[in-house]
């Protein structure tokens, strides 16, 4: 092999365990922490906190499938390269586009939602809101420009700060708890809860983005199942701290749902609290957003050397060892997703349900795979059949956003012909 073509093929070991904890509370603890649990008691009442130790429990599986395969078989291309060992290439590269479809996509969508939260405090129009989403997804495309070691470290002053926000939240909202405030416990049945238990479940997505950077874990078989373990603790911690406060507080109902955070904190800061809100939105957005980018970026690499992918996907920084094809790919594609919605050619919440259905897939497809490759390990057998039975289960209740998979099929199929024929 060729000086180039190892330099092609190397990416720089330089993860080790807290930053593999970060990357991991990053990408799954998203938007849906300001969102869902004034949603989620809104819909189930105090029974929601059931929804939230369910959903606890059963995304535990998911998560240790993931961080198995990532421990027995580190790879850039993340789920899609499981996929491929276990399947073949076909499939491997069709989950590969699954990922890489979502996160153009999902990035830009996360980017305006936190934007949001301070342009409501500033009075901003549209322009200077999706001018400040389009200058933190270039901050996070430039932090991984610069390599995971960087934006790993970032990361790792993100997360923080993250936590210690929410549990102010949660510590400040403590004098105003009310243990009236939990009765009626099951106002609208059981039936409730399950349905909040979907909904639930976006609030825990994020487990196949830190698959893709296992290539580039120090000690991949000792850190990255410790890493699930000890960030699935965290985030099932702070989920159900703030969804019990919020239930505690009674801070949701009467329009007041979608900003259950924001009216918790503020019951003790005043208005201060709704800056605080606005400041974890942002960084939020910075730490799942740069989970995903520093992902996406890594399956544009791995596809490009399957030859599914143009060239230059493949492309990688000669200083640095970091995927500038994929970032630039990334690049290309948040400039079209911000100048469409800022047009409101077509909503946010239209285009949401296209990540969705692709994460979904991606998922069920990395629970198949781990079936077939986790056979020796009894544990991680058994945690791959609970994610994939779960995830098949909840899958049809996406609606017409299921067929956007579909479509990405066909789009490889294409691809994988043209190479074929090229080949002979």
């Amino acid at each position: 092999m060729s000086q180039g073509k190892q330099k092609q093929a190397s990416l720089q070991k330089t993860l080790n365990l807290p930053q593999i904890v970060t990357l991991y509370v990053g990408a799954v603890v998203g938007s849906g922490i300001l969102l869902i649990p004034g949603l989620a008691a809104e819909m189930a009442g105090p029974a929601s906190l059931i929804a939230w130790l369910a959903m606890s429990v059963l995304v535990l599986p998911m998560a240790i499938t993931m961080g198995l395969l990532s421990a027995k078989y580190p790879s850039s291309g993340g789920v899609s390269h499981f996929v491929r060992l276990a399947y073949g290439d076909r499939y491997g590269n069709i989950v590969g586009w699954f990922f890489l479809l979502s996160v153009p996509i999902g990035a830009p969508i996360l980017a305006v939602t936190g934007t949001r939260y301070l342009g409501i405090l500033l009075h901003w129009g549209d322009g200077q809101t999706f001018m400040l989403a389009g200058l933190l997804l270039l901050l996070v495309l430039l932090m991984n420009v610069f390599g995971l070691q960087l934006a790993g470290k970032i990361q790792t002053i993100v997360v923080s700060l993250i936590i210690v926000i929410l549990l102010m939240a949660i510590a400040t909202s403590i004098p105003h708890f009310d243990s009236g405030n939990f009765t009626p416990f099951l106002p609208d049945g059981w039936l409730s809860v399950v349905q909040t238990a979907g909904l639930l479940f976006w609030c825990f997505i994020g487990w196949e983005a830190v698959t893709h950077l296992s290539e580039e874990f120090v000690d991949p078989e000792r850190d990255a199942i410790r890493g699930v373990l000890w960030s699935a603790g965290l985030v099932a911690l702070l989920y159900f701290g703030t969804a019990f406060m919020t239930v505690a507080t009674h801070s949701y109902g009467e329009q007041l749902s979608s900003t259950s955070l924001s009216v918790m904190i503020q019951l003790s800061l005043g208005p201060f609290g709704g800056w605080v809100v606005a400041v974890t939105a942002l960084f939020i957005c910075i730490a799942t957003a740069n989970a995903y980018v520093s992902a996406a970026s890594r399956i544009a690499l791995a596809l490009a050397k399957q030859g599914i992918a143009p060239k230059w996907f493949g492309l990688i920084h000669g200083k640095y060892r970091t995927p500038i094809g994929g970032l630039l790919f990334l690049a290309i594609c948040f400039a079209i997703v911000l100048t469409v919605l800022l047009t409101d050619t077509v909503s946010l919440a239209q285009l949401l349900n296209l990540p969705n259905a692709t994460f979904f897939a991606t998922y069920i497809s990395g629970c198949l795979a781990g079936v077939r490759l986790l056979r020796e390990n009894k544990s991680g057998l058994a945690a791959a059949w609970i994610s994939l039975v779960v995830t098949i289960c909840l899958y049809p209740f996406l609606g017409w956003s299921a067929l956007y998979p579909l479509l990405v099929v066909v789009l490889v199929l294409v691809l994988d012909r043209k190479k074929t024929s090229a080949q002979r």
